[in-house]
């Protein structure tokens, strides 16, 4: 049973100004981007200036503007990050994703504007009780940690419902719990809390026991597939869940264009969207088309092959196998429905280690840019489809919101979706001869809506017109929806954060995956009964051996020996050890150091 009584909000990424108007135009309710700095991706900044162009474009939508702040901070950043939060809130935004508690403590003490402040996955939002904190504190949304499954994320729901739930429904996985990945400021003193992942994670390792025997030879053993929650959609919705999070701050335009289209279509079959308007895409949304690297549902239904040892990179949609090899040339028997066009991208084997481009189709026989090394039989992948990309890439969805015009008695009123409403009083007074031409071209005028935000649904013509020429119905629809657009603008209502308040932390004491970086934050979780006996990994290296990474993806599981007492290690390409830790109870795997190797 649908819940369209239910309203969602479907959270798409960008990297800058121009995928996030793309990701609005293609349907998005909201968008979450960073700001010059402070933001889990480093690499993704903006300029105040774009964000103040992006929140005037998306609340004529009544799309919200989110900013990642959700970096741990510095003492010698804090006021830097303070005029920052001042500085997004005076230009609109609607509200921030945070991680470091220095921000929650202002925010009590009423150091900043009262903008709503949402919980960053980083912050290791995976227990009943790590949410309750945020809730009883008057937090306004928690975005919970991806590995949790259906049953887990609704017992939250059930316990929390004042509180806003957000999870991630597509894109890229961290191997670790988020917030609790050490590896690559470890290895290189690239901090993922600081927005400088190096991902380590999807290299080469190889495994080894205790005795010495190679289990697995460089093989990405912590790489993840990617995640997709479309066979769960309909149960998120119905448990209760907000936000529906799309990965992917560093994806360019075309792959947001064409998950957030893809997502739009799914999440409206099972609940209403948040924002207003229409979107009209101009092409057909796969996802199976784009970067990936392979599905998975991760957790939500119980455990599942979510990793692929043999590769970290996108092999794309299975064509079909080799079935003949020329000299210049191979043949395949493709997969039903298949259809090769030239310079489409093809690679071999599901570890996607040789390929080549296709320099001319001729039905099922492959004239390649360069021979590659295969054998009959191999199967043979797509990973660029130059027609989709093409189409993908000439595509400009357009999105408008609905507008219902009435003309009665010399006055035309105009009411959007949303019930805003203008109207204008025509100064015509001189009877027209044709009646009937001048509602048809009345009709016509009003329905080119052109470049507008705008979409004439229905015309309606209560009493007689005057004689007006196309011109000037031209001229009255324009200032018609002109002073709609400023209408909405003016109704728009920003929410506003709640006063919060100082409650129990559920855990006593913090040591270095509390990820606490400056005074204030250490302040905050004292005041909160918590003590903070050592600060962040970032900060100094503990000197003993600690978790680098805690993770539900288990090694002994995917290799089939759950149950075996030997103990394993990583070793990197640089033949660098690490320890693995099975703690079996709870299902999880924890990466070590290994200060005496």
């Amino acid at each position: 049973m649908n819940n369209k009584t239910m309203k969602t909000e479907l959270l798409a990424p960008a990297k800058n100004i121009e995928t996030a108007l793309t990701a609005i135009d293609a349907g998005a309710d909201a968008v979450y981007i960073g700001a010059s700095g402070f933001g889990a991706r480093q690499k993704a900044g903006n300029s105040l200036e774009d964000l103040k162009k992006l929140v005037d474009y998306a609340h004529i939508f009544n799309v919200k503007v989110m900013v990642t702040v959700n970096t741990i901070i510095k003492d010698s950043e804090l006021e830097q990050v303070k005029k920052l939060i001042k500085d997004l809130y005076d230009i609109g935004v609607d509200s921030l994703i945070v991680q470091d508690m220095a921000i929650l403590k202002w925010a009590i003490e009423g150091q900043i504007p009262p903008i709503p402040l949402h919980i960053s996955t980083q912050c290791n939002n995976r227990t009943e009780e790590k949410v309750n904190f945020f809730n009883r504190m008057g937090l306004k949304r928690v975005v919970l940690a991806r590995e949790l499954s259906l049953e887990q994320i609704k017992n939250i729901i059930d316990k929390n419902p004042e509180i806003e739930i957000e999870t991630f429904m597509h894109g890229a996985l961290c191997v670790s719990y988020s917030g609790q990945c050490y590896l690559s400021q470890y290895i290189g003193g690239r901090s993922a809390n600081r927005g400088e992942c190096a991902q380590p994670c999807r290299k080469k390792y190889s495994v080894i026991d205790d005795n010495g025997n190679c289990l697995v030879k460089d093989k990405h053993v912590l790489s993840l597939k990617d995640f997709n929650s479309t066979p769960y959609l309909k149960d998120l919705v119905n448990i209760g869940v907000k936000s529906f999070k799309i990965e992917g701050r560093l994806k360019d335009i075309n792959y947001v264009k064409n998950v957030v289209g893809f997502y739009r279509k799914e999440l409206d079959k099972y609940s209403d969207k948040t924002s207003s308007g229409t979107t009209e895409l101009g092409f057909t949304p796969d996802v199976n088309k784009t970067f990936n690297r392979g599905y998975t549902t991760y957790f939500l239904k119980g455990r599942e092959k979510c990793f692929n040892f043999d590769t970290n990179k996108f092999i794309g949609e299975y064509v079909g196998t080799v079935t003949n090899i020329g000299k210049n040339n191979f043949k395949l028997k493709l997969k039903k429905g298949i259809v090769l066009n030239n310079q489409d991208g093809l690679v071999f084997g599901k570890s996607g280690e040789d390929g080549c481009l296709i320099n001319r189709a001729d039905n099922n026989i492959v004239f390649p840019n360069k021979m590659p090394d295969i054998k009959i039989g191999v199967e043979v992948y797509r990973n660029v489809d130059t027609r989709f990309e093409k189409e993908l890439s000439n595509a400009k969805p357009k999105r408008t919101i609905g507008v219902n015009i009435v003309y009665e008695n010399a006055v035309i009123k105009a009411t959007d979706e949303n019930g805003n409403s203008v109207n204008i009083t025509m100064i015509e007074t001189e009877p027209t001869k044709n009646q009937e031409k001048m509602r048809d071209n009345f009709v016509k005028s009003m329905k080119k809506t052109g470049d507008s935000h705008f979409k004439a649904d229905t015309i309606t013509i209560n009493t007689d017109l005057p004689f007006i020429p196309v011109s000037g119905v031209n001229e009255y629809r324009r200032q018609l929806f002109d002073m709609l657009l400023q209408e909405r603008k003016k109704n728009y209502k920003r929410e506003i954060q709640t006063p919060l308040k100082y409650v129990e932390y559920p855990i006593k004491e913090l040591d270095y995956r509390g990820n606490v970086y400056n005074k204030e934050a250490e302040e905050f979780y004292n005041k909160c009964g918590a003590n903070v006996k050592e600060y962040a990994f970032e900060y100094a290296e503990p000197k003993r051996e600690v978790e680098l990474m805690r993770t539900k993806h288990c090694i002994k599981y995917a290799l089939n020996i759950c149950k075996s007492p030997k103990k394993l290690f990583l070793v990197d390409e640089k033949v660098k050890r690490y320890g693995l830790k099975f703690d079996c109870k709870n299902c999880e795997m924890a990466v070590i150091t290994m200060h005496n190797s």
